[in-house]
């Protein structure tokens, strides 16, 4: 099994660890729908894609 020759520093073993990340995502509500959603996401509702509070895409409905 390989051992390292020289320690590594706390820095650089801390760099490492920065990968780890909460496994619960974080979710922010929209302040005109009132949906939870990912933050800096686009996200649908009710047929309309929002991003940062504003509709940016409509849904078309095919007949």
């Amino acid at each position: 099994m390989a051992h390292p020759k020289r320690r590594h520093s706390k820095t650089r073993r801390d760099k490492r660890r920065t990968h780890y990340k909460i496994a619960e995502k974080q979710l922010v509500k929209c302040p005109t729908t009132g949906e939870f959603h990912l933050p800096h996401r686009a996200f649908w509702f009710e047929g309309k894609l929002y991003y940062k509070g504003k509709v940016v895409i409509e849904k078309e409905v095919l007949v």
